[in-house]
């Protein structure tokens, strides 16, 4: 009995630190950009991969770098809201959650995004100074006010 009894609980314990590891995540939080790969791929386990564009300024050349956060999803439904912004073009937060360890089937990355948030762009094309106002109307400017002639004088004297 014992000889079943010590590897059982043994394997046991390995099966419970190696379900932690791959159920706890060691961080999570946000990043927001734009969509600028996404697909489905995999041999033999399918997944959803993307690229997040995040941007970013480069203190050293003082110019605009494209900086790139690699994840991986696992809800469908959040697979759908992110192809759907990939239709679209918009801008997204995505909400993401590290893992120390990957498993084959869930993702190529550490970085398994679990929810997606749409952020609405309040500059019509991306260019400060230019707000976008939806549903409104064109401004009109008013009638320029009639003005009316000014009086002659046919009798050629003064009037004060």
């Amino acid at each position: 009995m014992r000889r079943i009894l010590i590897p059982l609980v043994f394997l046991l314990l390995i099966f419970g630190v190696f379900y932690y590891l791959t159920a706890w995540s060691y961080s999570d939080g946000e990043r927001a950009g734009t969509i600028s790969k996404y697909s489905r791929r995999g041999y033999v386990f399918k997944t959803w991969e993307g690229v997040l564009n995040v941007g970013g300024f480069s203190g050293e050349t003082g110019s605009l770098t494209p900086q790139y956060f690699d994840f991986s999803v696992k809800d469908d439904s959040v697979a759908q809201q992110i192809n759907q912004a990939v239709k679209t073009g918009q801008r997204v937060t995505l909400h993401y959650e590290e893992k120390l360890v990957k498993l084959p089937w869930n993702g190529e990355t550490k970085y398994f995004v679990t929810g997606v948030e749409i952020v609405e762009s309040q500059y019509r094309y991306g260019v400060p100074g230019q707000p976008a106002y939806p549903n409104q109307p064109a401004p009109s400017t008013p009638p320029a006010p009639q003005s009316l002639p000014a009086p002659v004088d046919t009798l050629g004297r003064d009037t004060l």
